[in-house]
């Protein structure tokens, strides 16, 4: 079971090279108890790409959450407020 939400959108904005990119993550149980990290990314206003990562502990997935929020931060993306209202499926 997750203990605490874990939900992650960033967005990496440069007008100079027509870069305009989110990336987004959460971590969610499954119907059988174990812990999926959930990835999409690509251009903003796209649907994008996604990828879907299972683990038997929780720990696993939060600890590559972790690993990649640092990734993601170093290259040049900022978090953006979460609205509750967008969805990363």
């Amino acid at each position: 079971m997750i203990t605490q939400p874990y939900e992650l959108y960033v967005e990496r904005i440069d007008a100079s090279k027509n870069m305009a990119r989110f990336y987004a993550m959460s971590i969610e149980p499954t119907l059988f108890g174990e812990a999926c990290l959930m990835r999409r990314w690509g251009r903003i206003g796209s649907s994008g790409k996604g990828q879907t990562h299972h683990f038997l502990r929780e720990e696993e997935a939060v600890m590559l959450f972790l690993t990649l929020a640092r990734k993601k931060r170093s290259r040049g993306y900022r978090p953006i407020p979460f609205s509750g209202q967008d969805t990363i499926a």
